[in-house]
């Protein structure tokens, strides 16, 4: 995003930017971005350390912990019976002005790792909104949660778990469909103009999974009784030839996916069915994520442009509009 993009006025653009790694480490930056007056295409951007959370600083507080077993699930747990890192998913609230990340909320239901975590928010036409999340684990299953109440009550919790930190448990997901056999490497979701919802992931195994979600109220239409109900499912085996590690809705019909194996393929999702429109080699290897966004040319053409990212960073070459040869880093329309 520059200048003379959509959300970056004359005044610049704010935005929070977040990283994970580590031990168990997150850190949150606000990064400060406004236009050179000197060049046109310029961008002085300022980077500002907001907050960071390290499960580690409430254990290296503990006296005698040198007699105690660390127990902590984020750090060091194992689960005798998964043979595995007992690994979960954690919601934190960011308190800006305090210079704090909060734990709001956790789950280990899955209990396995957890590969993948994307959030949304549907709301009806009356205004009435749900915050969901979907995740998704080594079992190749995919959880959707309502973390509506979690969020609204978090405001109230925020000055006790500042003091002492607590673990809340969020209640069980609304639904969990078992899209792989393997782990989950990639996971998108997109609304759609119904106001449904296509969530598209990857797995390990090189296969393609979608499904379409709609959002229904129970008839007490209480925020613990929205529910889910899966209307349709489209898998596709083999997709690629090793784990799809990157996947993205384009459009209601459209999907990019990228692999390991370094391709890079535009598919048409058609009833029951998954069908390549074209395929395309890069050259970023170890591929880890793929992202999109659109860009609206000249003429009025909204293309999608894709950014790879692994060993390195490719952005491929955009393609001649109705040119069937071209590669599928842009789709115009």
């Amino acid at each position: 995003m520059g200048p003379g993009a959509e959300g970056f006025g004359d005044e610049g653009l704010s935005a929070l930017l977040f990283s994970a790694g580590g031990r168990a480490q997150i850190e949150c930056y606000r990064l400060l971005c406004a236009g050179d007056a000197a060049s046109e295409s310029a961008v002085a951007c300022q980077v500002i350390h907001v907050a960071s959370h390290r499960l580690d600083k409430y254990w290296e507080k503990k006296k005698n912990r040198h007699k105690l077993v660390k127990m902590d699930p984020e750090t060091s747990s194992y689960s005798p019976t998964a043979k595995c890192p007992l690994l979960h998913y954690r919601i934190f609230g960011l308190l800006e002005a305090a210079q704090k990340l909060v734990l709001v909320a956790e789950s280990f239901h899955h209990q396995r790792c957890v590969l993948k975590v994307e959030a949304f928010l549907h709301t009806w036409a009356g205004g009435e909104r749900r915050h969901l999340l979907c995740s998704a684990a080594t079992d190749g299953s995919i959880a959707f949660w309502n973390i509506t109440s979690t969020i609204m009550n978090a405001a109230d919790a925020f000055v006790a778990l500042l003091t002492e930190p607590v673990y809340p448990a969020l209640d069980a997901p609304l639904v969990t469909i078992m899209a792989h056999s393997y782990g989950v490497n990639s996971l998108h979701i997109r609304e759609t103009p119904e106001g449904r919802y296509l969530v598209a992931s990857g797995s390990d195994d090189g296969s393609i999974h979608v499904c379409l979600l709609e959002v229904a109220l129970g008839r007490g239409e209480a925020i613990a009784e929205t529910c889910l109900q899966v209307l349709e499912r489209v898998s596709r085996p083999c997709a690629h030839a090793a784990h799809v590690t990157g996947i993205r809705v384009l459009q209601p019909d459209l999907l990019l996916s990228a692999s390991v194996d370094q391709r890079l393929t535009l598919w048409k999702l058609c009833p029951g069915e998954l069908v390549p429109l074209s395929t395309t080699f890069f050259h970023v290897p170890d591929l880890a994520e793929l992202d999109c966004w659109e860009v609206v040319e000249a003429g009025g053409e909204l293309c999608y442009y894709c950014v790879l990212c692994g060993q390195g960073l490719e952005i491929p070459s955009p393609c001649q509009e109705n040119v069937p040869s071209s590669p599928p880093c842009v789709v115009c329309r």
